[in-house]
Formats: C-alpha cells, structure tokens, sequence
C-alpha cells in the first residue's frame, strides 16, 4: 500500500510539473491579463474590518452592556472573522452577560455570494446568508425554511458609527423582533 502512495504522489507531482512547463513555455496573452484577475470578494465588507466598541442602544433583551468586537481577515484573506469579547453588563438573570461568539464568513460553496457561520458560548449556531444591499451596510440572514426561529444580523456605519442589530422571527410571526440593539467606534 505504501509503494501505490509513493506512485501515485510521484505521478501527481510529475504532472503538477509538466503543467508548470508548459504554461510557462506559452506567451503571456495580453487579453487574459484582465480577464483573470479576480474580483476582491471582501470589497463590500471591508468596512466591518477593524475593532469596534459595542454599548447597548435597545431590544427586548432588556440588557446595558459596554463590550467589543474586532473583525479581521485571517486563513490568507479565505475567510473574515469576527471575535466578540464581553465587558461590563447588566441584564435580567435569564440573559448570559458573559456571551462571546465567533462569526466566520467566507465565499458561498454553492455559486457566487457570501455565507456565515454563528457560533456562541451558549451553544448556539446559526448559518446565515449574507447580502450587501449598499455600501456600508451588511445584513446576514438565516434560511426561513429551516425549524426555528429565523435571525438577521445588520451592520450599518455612518459617520464613523457602526451600528448593530440582531433579530428574531418566531415561525408563524409576521415581522422580526429586535432582540439586541448596538452601536459604537472604531477602536
């Protein structure tokens, strides 16, 4: 079994090579230059890069918090995460004032578009699509055909203010309810 894997690694290689030789032995085609270069997938969430301060502006949480978020590209730019830290906070005793989270987001598996990954301390994982509808402004949806409540989590900057919100739909309910309501500065 060993000896197949070395085969098949050394074929694999020669032919990785011998592609190599020969795009390298065809002359560059001027009109190829423009048509391979691939758009930046993170152009229209480049504003959400950077650490952001977080204070509590509102939704039926009923919370008073002062915390932070940064997001950065990592994995070589395939992905843009946001981390979330906790800071100080007042809320019912129902609600987890120590809450930190990750949301991961990177280009859709199936076709052109954008996808993300929620995941929380408290368990919680929520995937979302995510639309840019105008410049500065973010929204990630989760599937409505999915058991569940449906989320949607906006980003808006204006004027150096970026504000958040996160929602909730119950099934059967018309409209989303704001559960949390945020904004702050760039750190």
């Amino acid at each position: 079994m060993k000896c197949r894997t070395a085969l098949l690694a050394t074929i694999l290689l020669l032919l990785a090579c011998a592609g190599s030789a020969q795009k390298a032995a065809q002359p560059p085609d001027a009109s190829s230059a423009t048509t391979d270069a691939k758009p930046d997938v993170w152009t229209p969430l480049r504003f959400l890069v950077g650490t952001w301060e977080a204070k509590t502006i509102g939704g039926f949480a009923q919370a008073q918090a002062h915390a932070g978020y940064a997001f950065r590209l990592e994995l070589r730019d395939h992905i843009l995460a946001r981390h979330s830290r906790s800071g100080a906070c007042i809320a019912p005793d129902d609600l987890e004032c120590q809450h930190n989270d990750l949301l991961y987001i990177y280009p859709a598996v199936s076709g052109p578009g954008l996808e993300a990954d929620y995941f929380d301390n408290e368990g919680h994982v929520i995937r979302y699509a995510v639309s840019t509808p105008k410049p500065g402004t973010a929204i990630f949806l989760s599937d409505p055909a999915l058991p569940g409540p449906q989320y949607r989590l906006t980003y808006v900057l204006v004027d150096g203010v970026m504000s958040g919100k996160f929602e909730i739909k119950m099934p059967g309910a018309g409209d989303f309810l704001t559960y949390l309501e945020w904004n702050g500065k760039r750190l």
